[in-house]
């Protein structure tokens, strides 16, 4: 019998896979593999699959939504106190409070609103994400983001102004685009602005993000399998 997509076993291979996966890209680009992590990309995917990748070892993940992490996560953080949480879909600045409170991390900072708002939560609540600057490097209009020309004075007015420390540089390149001149190009700008973190690569291209620099990959049906689509 085929294992489901939930199963431990099915979910703690998929993620080796990955995990080897990674391995060997770090190595053919002279990296030390240690220095990417794997963000398991956890939005909408139902609990059985949570609690198997927790099973597995798997502590890092992604959510895109503020309401929805706090559900799944809120209580599993006092019991698993090693997780780490990311925030990686666009976040509206009325759920900034909410959203320091929860994340380790804020991967979708991309304008100056959202900016302020991080910067007046932490000035009254203490909390600290780390913060990523999503450059949208396709300049698609549908799409959140700075637009690469904007990258480097926003990066310098999140320091400067609002007195936040940029951690890394996130990006989702067009879907109907070859992925590695726009990670190149995300690399290029956290070069020039002095940014260590890499956030880029999904299920598709994760390899050839890590080739490229990632320091962080977000997978998700690569590593959770098919999502289930309700009421099917």
């Amino acid at each position: 019998m085929s294992q489901s997509p939930s199963d431990p076993a099915d979910i703690a291979q998929r993620r080796a896979r990955i995990l080897s996966r990674i391995a060997a890209a770090a190595k053919e680009a002279r990296r030390d593999p240690s220095d990417v992590a794997l963000v398991a990309v956890s939005k909408v995917q139902p609990e059985a699959r949570i609690e198997a990748a927790l099973d597995a070892g798997q502590r890092i993940f992604g959510e895109n939504r503020v309401q929805e992490a706090q559900q799944r996560w809120a209580e599993r953080r006092s019991a698993q106190p090693d997780l780490e949480l990311r925030l990686i879909g666009p976040l509206q600045s009325n759920k900034t409070a909410d959203a320091m409170a929860l994340f380790d991390v804020i991967e979708t900072l991309d304008r100056p609103k959202l900016a302020r708002a991080i910067a007046d939560a932490a000035a009254r609540t203490g909390a600290a994400p780390r913060l990523y600057v999503q450059v949208n490097t396709g300049e698609e209009p549908q799409k959140a983001g700075i637009t690469p020309p904007d990258a480097d004075a926003f990066i310098a007015a999140v320091r400067d102004e609002y007195g936040l420390s940029v951690e890394g540089l996130m990006c989702i390149p067009p879907a109907d685009e070859a992925a590695g001149p726009h990670f190149a190009l995300l690399a290029q700008i956290a070069r020039r602005n002095g940014v260590e973190k890499l956030s880029m690569g999904m299920s598709g291209d994760y390899e050839t993000a890590v080739r490229l620099g990632a320091t962080s990959v977000r997978v998700g049906e690569a590593f959770f399998g098919p999502r289930i689509v309700e009421n099917a």
